[in-house]
């Protein structure tokens, strides 16, 4: 076992802790909210914007192959391309773009592993909007040491400290963070 909180009641051992594609959607928006689902800590499911996203994520994109789980990682679209596989994330909006596309790039990098090649596209319905992500150098970097400073919030005795940002306010944890 890694860590104990008696106040929250959760642990977090070495066997249960996978870094995912949430995980690194998250670590680019909130460390606090990293910590909270490494823990497996469910957001408010109420949350007017965690309905929208499900609606979202439900109702794009009908006609391409949805929620695929390889181990670990679970793919919104995959489809094959003129050019090979082709992998899709679907987004409410892109203003958590950057995120959106270290997250993507995540997948790209966990399918590489596996030995498949494949590309990426990140899709903003609501925006009409589409973005192919490729990996490189540089991002399979960027997410090394993402997932090595995920994995050292994941196994702190305590959460990070709340920081006001932009996203609070529609945060599904806003009343854990702010009550």
């Amino acid at each position: 076992m890694i860590g104990f909180d008696m106040r929250r009641g959760c642990t977090v051992s070495e066997n249960d802790l996978h870094v995912t594609g949430t995980l690194i959607w998250y670590y680019y928006i909130c460390h606090r909210e990293v910590w909270l689902m490494a823990r497996n800590m469910v957001p408010d499911q109420d949350n007017s914007n965690v309905d929208l996203g499900r609606f979202i994520h439900e109702q794009s994109y009908r006609r391409d192959k949805k929620e695929i789980s390889l181990g670990h990682i679970k793919l919104d679209i995959v489809k094959n391309g003129k050019d090979g596989l082709v992998i899709g994330e679907v987004k409410k909006s892109s203003k958590s773009e950057a995120s959106a596309r270290m997250q993507l790039a995540y997948y790209l990098s966990e399918l590489e592993k596996a030995g498949l090649e494949a590309k990426g596209e990140l899709r903003f319905p609501k925006e009409k909007r589409r973005e192919t992500v490729e990996l490189t150098d540089e991002l399979r970097a960027k997410l090394d040491l993402a997932v090595r400073d995920i994995l050292r919030i994941a196994y702190l005795e305590d959460p990070p400290g709340p920081i006001k940002i932009k996203f609070c306010r529609n945060c599904a944890y806003n009343e854990f963070c702010w009550a």
